[in-house]
């Protein structure tokens, strides 16, 4: 059986509030096997045979029917997560890197159009301070000074992607990765 984690987008955020220990129960009842987050912001960690794509389907289904909000998931594998760790351009160390609290891999539904990537980097070279690029099935965003002062919103990046994604920092992903490993 394979280990998996599910970001899970919209938890904890805007209202939608979960107990951790009332996902693990939901998700648990749902079929769904050795279930444990990493802090209280969506991110499952689980084992399942069955593929991802339906994974996230089914995910998405419990939450909405358990919690009456939708979410997105997003399911990745060990080597996908570190991947967004190891790729993003933007982590590191020097001054061409940015803090890891700042510094974002954004997991994305699909991968999205090279044009609308490149044009949403023009467009906002001359708007901002943030820097993006694309991975696979990932964007890597440095938001430089905060998210809460950034124009790149969620709902932004999805518009204009034509896709679904949810964000974690280094930070997030280096903490959630540790606790993976621990687990496999």
């Amino acid at each position: 059986m394979a280990t998996y984690l599910a970001f899970l987008g919209s938890i904890n955020v805007g209202g939608n509030r979960i107990k951790m220990v009332d996902l693990v129960s939901a998700l648990t009842e749902a079929g769904f096997s050795n279930v444990s987050t990493v802090a209280a912001s969506g991110n499952v960690i689980f084992s399942d045979e069955r593929d991802p794509a339906l994974l996230e389907i089914q995910l998405e289904s419990v939450v909405e029917r358990s919690f009456g909000f939708k979410s997105c998931a997003m399911v990745r594998t060990a080597e996908e997560v570190r991947a967004a760790i190891d790729e993003n351009p933007f982590h590191g160390t020097g001054p061409e890197h940015g803090s890891d609290k700042m510094v974002h891999s954004i997991f994305l539904s699909q991968q999205p159009d090279s044009v609308a990537v490149d044009a949403l980097i023009e467009e906002h070279s001359r708007k901002g301070s943030e820097r993006l690029a694309l991975g696979n099935g990932v964007l890597f965003l440095d938001y430089v000074h905060g998210v809460g002062v950034s124009d790149l919103s969620n709902k932004v990046l999805e518009r204009r992607l034509r896709c679904k994604g949810t964000a974690r920092n280094m930070t997030s992903l280096k903490r959630i990765l540790s606790k993976m490993e621990e687990t496999a």
